[in-house]
């Protein structure tokens, strides 16, 4: 009996013991849970410019999530062209303009921005100008008419623009955009290098100033190439041909005696011989060589000495017929 008694009084000690001990040992235990200490923000600060170097006021900005996009923080360049971005998370941003905030000036390409804990991100942003437009026109001097084909280079006085080469169409026009530099404008020369088909080449250069959003022209005409004429050609005189019809005149034979109608006798003494060319007119010379307009009055000329030749050699023979038959005796 006296062993349960001990017993029974020494077990509440012992649970007590246990519980001490348990309690000591949390309470040295390091807390594993603590929460770190949160990093400080940073600042961005944006000054806006132009090319010019005038700062800009009014331009508008947003600060995107480069995670996901979304739109943290927004805001707008003041007087002084300065823009500021406070109690931003550390970390990586873009930087995005939606508002130049001026009509002659186009908005500048996102970039991004690195924020580091309790520090100011500093950037200039400068907006080029609007680019201007050109509009070449060729036309014929004369009608107006348009002209396709003409070839314009346009190059900036003072190498500051890219220069471009520009093709007339159907219209007589070619457009294009242009850089600027400067706020008063950029000047250009444009310059004729080929000619439409047909026309000569115009190279007289046109000077343009391209100011920032606006619209400029260069206007050439062109005249005509002289079109290729041949002299006039001075016919050649020809040589009618003689008609195969007419009839060639031919001289009569004068040298034979003719043959008289009744022999004389042989004692007789005959008279002297009397021949056509005796009484006959010469022909004129080179007659039928005449051409033109005369040469009819000269074929008739002709034809009518040989008519005249002709019956004077007729009388001829009929004397000389006439004197055999007196010479000849009675019967």
């Amino acid at each position: 009996m006296r062993t349960r008694t001990n017993s029974r009084r020494t077990a509440p000690a012992a649970v007590a013991a246990a519980a001490t001990l348990a309690t000591t040992t949390l309470t040295w235990a390091p807390c594993a849970w603590a929460e770190a200490p949160e990093p400080q923000p940073g600042h961005i600060e944006i000054t806006k410019k132009d090319p010019g170097g005038d700062l800009l006021a009014g331009a508008e900005f947003s600060l995107l999530d480069t995670l996901n996009g979304t739109k943290a923080l927004t805001g707008r360049t003041g007087k002084d062209g300065i823009l500021r971005f406070e109690g931003v998370t550390p970390g990586v941003w873009r930087l995005k303009e939606t508002n130049s905030g001026s009509p002659i000036h186009d908005l500048a390409p996102d970039q991004d921005i690195v924020v580091t804990p309790g520090q100011s991100a500093k950037l200039t942003v400068v907006d080029p100008f609007k680019p201007a437009e050109v509009t070449v026109t060729k036309t014929d001097k004369d009608t107006g008419k348009p002209l396709a084909g003409a070839v314009i280079n346009i190059t900036p006085q003072a190498g500051d623009g890219k220069p471009l080469t520009l093709t007339t169409g159907k219209d007589g026009t070619a457009t294009a955009k242009l850089d600027v530099s400067a706020r008063t404008g950029t000047p250009y020369t444009a310059t004729e290098t080929k000619a439409p088909d047909g026309y000569q080449l115009n190279s007289t250069p046109v000077k343009i100033t391209a100011k920032p959003g606006e619209k400029t022209t260069a206007a050439f005409t062109n005249t005509k190439k002289d079109q290729p004429t041949n002299p006039p050609t001075t016919p050649t005189p020809t040589t009618p041909a003689t008609p195969s019809g007419s009839p060639t005149p031919t001289t009569p034979d004068t040298t034979g005696t003719p043959t008289p109608s009744a022999t004389p006798p042989s004692s007789a003494a005959p008279r002297p011989t009397e021949t056509a060319s005796s009484t006959a007119s010469p022909a004129p010379k080179g007659s039928l060589a005449q051409t033109g307009a005369d040469s009819t009055s000269w074929l008739l000329a002709g034809a009518g000495l040989l008519i005249s030749a002709g019956g004077g050699a007729l009388l001829a023979l009929r004397r000389r017929r006439e004197a055999n038959q007196d010479s000849q005796p009675n019967g």
